[in-house]
């Protein structure tokens, strides 16, 4: 594949097809656990992982998969990969593996990731597969954080709270106390807090897609016409 198309998965996963904001996929565990920054990028990190590997293992296997087979073999594949993430975060992040807790296995279930192995995965090559579904999966992150961060300053006044519990006691210092003495807003943190500000980002991009829409047109239309030289034929009188 050409750097454009290289440049396009990346773009598409990130902005123009984001999963999170384009697609609507995932929202279960995107509404469910966005409460902190912490909870978000620990599930962030699961998915991009699963969507990454399973997508290269779908692509390895792609020439050899019958259709009556292929959609049992690529669950059965995310299934793998998602109990080896499960078991990765109970081994060394015990305390956010519990906090998360059925929404690390429901990975599996996400239509995020099975819908990246039969839309692309299964019809691409290894190194495009991969940089789709690690560009899918950052771009679902990219969405969850900032769901989670703004969900956080306005419920509890802090960002960054309890980042030891995914990299160690050396994140205890990240903590940011933005509101002190912050009483919290209890909306913030509950599941309809969650649609309200998943709907603000949504608006967002939705408007910035729109600018940047109507800015390109513009500049299309400032581009000067190139003359063209017509040839006559005949006698002039």
């Amino acid at each position: 594949m050409s750097d454009q198309d290289y440049k396009k998965i990346t773009m598409d996963g990130l902005w123009h097809n984001n999963p999170a904001l384009v697609q609507v996929l995932g929202l279960c565990p995107l509404l469910a656990v966005s409460g902190s920054v912490v909870n978000s990028l620990a599930l962030g990190i699961a998915t991009i992982a699963v969507l990454t590997a399973s997508n290269i293992a779908v692509s390895m296997i792609r020439n050899y998969t019958t259709n009556t087979v292929r959609l049992p073999a690529f669950v059965m594949i995310i299934a793998s990969f998602t109990t080896c993430a499960e078991f990765l975060m109970n081994a060394f992040t015990y305390e956010l593996y519990l906090i998360l807790g059925i929404f690390i296995p429901l990975i599996v279930t996400n239509c995020t990731v099975l819908g990246r192995a039969d839309a692309f995965a299964s019809k691409h090559g290894v190194i495009p597969s991969a940089l789709d579904g690690f560009m899918m999966g950052a771009g679902f992150t990219a969405v969850l954080v900032v769901l989670g961060a703004m969900r956080e300053l306005l419920g509890t006044g802090t960002l960054f709270a309890n980042m030891h519990l995914l990299f160690g006691e050396a994140a205890k210092s990240w903590e940011i106390v933005v509101f002190s003495d912050y009483k919290g807003f209890l909306l913030a943190i509950l599941p309809p807090g969650a649609f309200i500000f998943m709907g603000f980002i949504m608006a967002i991009k939705n408007i910035t897609d729109k600018k940047l829409e109507e800015r390109a047109k513009a500049k299309e239309a400032d581009k000067p016409r190139e003359s063209r030289r017509v040839r006559t034929t005949g006698t002039i009188t």
